[in-house]
């Protein structure tokens, strides 16, 4: 890590979003992340920093890498672990999202980390609940510790944050992903440009502070990172280009493109990864991908956030 280490204390119960968060309490994240990281290179990959506490994955929309990544973190911090899905819960009876809360909180849950496909229910329950509330992904608002990881993966890589020019392509729109994204970068210091069709990337995004093109070609060589997006067609009532075929045309990154990137620069997506579509398949396994290493860091930077909201206080050691 190139930045000194936070002298900041985290005071937080929960983590809801990155839009509340100062440039300290980010740092601080990516400090503590950095120091959880070499417990995945022990021979024994465990801490008891989390013993006795309870973390509950309660996931109402599907996901495999953010659930298996808070499992696997909770797992390494020492912590009892339960998953809930929506299918497996009172949700299916008709049950409130509180009440179903309120009752894990009653089984003296100590942490609950929330995926919902409703912006705004993580917040909804961070103000009602005694137990720590980390946001897992919810609707087209915010997925901090995404956006956290993907940070951390470019301090990592590129040694800073500040400066460096991160183009975030594709799915702006219905994109938790990117919102969280722009928050950190912009509040480390970084220059950020949206790249996609003008459904996806309207002008209004501009507001938050970043740029928005709908030029692909014309950005490639000036940036340091491309974070590309997945095409959520789950998310999308119509379609927003005619074709995916134009899309990969248009906004793909394919060989052809990637030969006009800087030498250093970065390739990311936040997976699953349409292959074909957002990036040729050779890129994607490229050794200028650190897709993987996203994945990796995840686990790092959910080990740091888990311990931070449960422990409410600075990692000394």
């Amino acid at each position: 890590m190139a930045t000194a280490p936070s002298s900041t204390t985290w005071t937080r119960k929960d983590l809801v979003g990155i839009q509340e968060l100062s440039a300290d309490e980010i740092r601080l994240v990516l400090d503590t992340a950095a120091a959880f990281k070499t417990v995945g290179t022990r021979e024994i990959k465990k801490v008891p920093a989390l013993r006795g506490k309870t973390m509950i994955n309660f996931f109402v929309e599907p996901s495999t890498r953010t659930r298996t990544s808070f499992e696997l973190a909770a797992f390494r911090l020492s912590a009892d672990v339960i998953n809930i899905s929506a299918s497996s819960s009172s949700l299916t009876k008709g049950e409130t999202l509180k009440d179903t809360a309120l009752n894990l909180q009653a089984l003296q849950a100590d942490i609950i980390v929330l995926r919902h496909s409703s912006a705004g229910a993580a917040q909804f329950l961070a103000e009602r609940l005694s137990a720590s509330i980390i946001n897992g992904g919810d609707g087209a608002h915010e997925h901090p510790t995404q956006a956290l990881l993907d940070t951390f993966t470019i301090q990592e890589k590129l040694g800073r944050i500040k400066g460096l020019h991160v183009a975030i392509i594709g799915d702006i729109l219905f994109s938790r992903v990117a919102r969280s994204n722009i928050h950190t970068l912009l509040k480390l210091g970084a220059k950020v440009t949206l790249v996609g069709p003008t459904t996806l990337v309207p002008k209004v995004f501009e507001e938050l502070g970043c740029s928005v093109t709908h030029d692909l070609d014309s950005i490639l060589p000036e940036v340091d990172v491309v974070n590309l997006l997945r095409i959520q067609h789950e998310r999308q009532r119509k379609e927003y280009f005619p074709s995916l075929g134009e899309y990969t045309s248009l906004f793909g990154l394919t060989k052809a493109r990637a030969e006009r990137l800087k030498p250093e620069c970065l390739i990311m997506h936040p997976g699953p990864i349409n292959r074909g579509v957002e990036i040729d398949s050779d890129l994607a396994d490229s050794s200028r991908s650190v897709i993987l290493d996203q994945v990796t860091n995840g686990l790092a930077v959910r080990m740091a956030v888990l311990y931070l909201c449960a422990g409410s206080g600075k990692l000394t050691a």
